[in-house]
This record gives structure tokens, sequence and C-alpha cells, in this order.
């Protein structure tokens, strides 16, 4: 089991390997869909006009994501009302609907790491090589149990998009983890699917 602390340097992201597990502590930033395409679209491709308070999320942002983490979640959220936020649960979301954005979104904010499950395509594994980076994959299935490694939450981003589509801001500790694509251009992911594939087409052809 590797210990890391956010933010992670490129030296530790390069020694990281497909299969390394992985206990995550520091600051890092839950995003999913609506967040994933409000800053390919402002900010990236610059197809839609950027607000003042788009400007300032996104200054805030930089620094946080730099060397850091995005974790594909949508949390459950206790202390709505009074702003105490607690985290109840903060399971993984399935990855691969962000692939159309991720590599470009970890390229332009230095993202280090990318956290979800079911793990993503081609060109985010092109983008771990890239910047580089690496994809951990969470245990689906254990929401309250990873939101105990969730020690504080520090702040909320683009809250008007919903509590399981905002960019939550999170201290966490000991966060259980295990890198299935790496920076070498290797994805377990993509080993599984071929494996599969083969024993389907293994059966689909035995003869009854």
């Amino acid at each position: 089991m590797k210990n890391i602390q956010l933010p992670i340097s490129d030296e530790t992201i390069l020694g990281l390997k497909v299969g390394d597990p992985v206990l995550l502590s520091g600051v890092m930033v839950t995003g999913r869909d609506a967040a994933h395409k409000w800053m390919m679209e402002t900010f990236i491709k610059k197809t839609r006009p950027a607000t003042g308070e788009d400007q300032q999320t996104y200054e805030s942002l930089k620094s946080l994501l730099n060397g850091s983490v995005i974790y594909h979640c949508g949390p459950v959220v206790s202390g709505l009302d009074t702003k105490d936020y607690k985290f109840v649960a903060a399971g993984p979301t399935t990855s691969i609907r962000e692939e159309p954005y991720q590599a470009d979104v970890m390229q332009h904010f230095n993202i280090k790491g990318v956290i979800g499950k079911g793990g993503m395509g081609k060109k985010t594994l092109e983008g771990c090589k890239n910047t580089p980076g690496v994809y951990f994959h969470a245990i689906g299935g254990a929401a309250s149990f990873i939101a105990q490694s969730v020690v504080k939450v520090l702040g909320v981003y683009k809250y008007d998009f919903g509590v399981p589509e905002a960019m939550w801001v999170i201290e966490v500790k000991d966060f259980p983890v295990v890198v299935t694509m790496d920076a070498h251009g290797r994805s377990q992911h993509e080993v599984v699917e071929s494996s599969s594939k083969t024993a389907l087409d293994a059966l689909l052809n035995q003869p009854y």
C-alpha cells in the first residue's frame, strides 16, 4: 500500500503502475458531467462566454486542481441548510461519461489523478501519458465507507448545478484506491475487456 499526499509530483506519478494500491491524503475536488462540460466549453474550447463568477471560480480551481485529483462523485451531503457540510455518502460514479472531456481537462488544469469506477478510454489513457497522470479506481458500492475518508468539506463551487453535480472541495485522509490506468500507457480495463471478449467469443462459438 502506497501512501500519497496531494498534490502529487510528476516523479510520484511516473513511479505508479497498474495494480498499485494507494491511500490518498490531502485536498481534492469532485466533478461529474456538468462540471466537465462547463470546464471544457467555458475555459478550454471557449464556446460559451465566461461570466465574472465563472472567472473567479476558474482561478480558484486552477490552484486547487494543480497537481491534485478530480473525483467522479455525486455525494450525499448533510448540513445543506446550515452550510455545515458533511459527506454522508461519497461513492464513485461511472467515469466513461467524462471520456470526451477528461484528457483535455487533465492537461489544462495539470490534474495528476482521476478517481472513479469502471475505467476510461483511449483518449484519457493518452492524456495520462501526456500530463502525466493516472486513473484511480475506487470501490463501487462502498459510498458510506469511502465517506469516512472525507475529514472535512472545505467549500463548494457551481452549487447551481445541484448537489451531486457541484464541485465539492474536500480534505481526505487515507482514501483507498487502486491504479488501473497509469502514465506509461497501461490500462487494466483494456486487459479485462479484451480477455472478456475472448471468453465470450469462445462461448458463442461452442457447438450446441
